[in-house]
């Protein structure tokens, strides 16, 4: 039987780890070995850290809706702000307030104040 050189079929897969870990530095782009190793924790960080990402927004959006509900109204707080708002049915989500805070606070304080004459 014939001798099978894997030689090609091994560089392929080599290139194609080495293509996802070349901007990595030192050992961890140029030996193949540390650069699998490093290819694994990137990706399981990565995937980890999407998780996190959309948590940490989260806080970010409601810190901003607290701040700005707090300028707008005395002891008018975001709890009772979010409350509120879906006793009222009007359904807008976190993101979509805090960038209206943001761009256009009289907007904001207008959805506030129609909140509190519906009560």
């Amino acid at each position: 039987m014939t001798r099978i050189k894997r030689g090609s079929i091994a560089r392929k897969r080599r290139t194609k780890i080495r293509f996802f870990t070349s901007r990595f530095r030192g050992a961890h782009s140029k030996l193949i070995r540390t650069s699998i190793q490093q290819g694994i924790r990137a990706f399981v960080s990565a995937d980890r850290d999407r998780d996190i990402q959309k948590r940490d927004f989260r806080r970010l959006w409601i810190t901003r809706l607290n701040a700005v509900s707090r300028e707008i109204g005395i002891s008018y707080n975001y709890s009772k702000f979010i409350h509120d708002l879906y006793q009222n049915q009007l359904l807008l989500n976190r993101k979509i307030l805090a960038q209206i805070a943001i761009l256009n606070r009289k907007c904001l304080s207008i959805i506030s104040n129609e909140i509190l004459n519906i009560k």
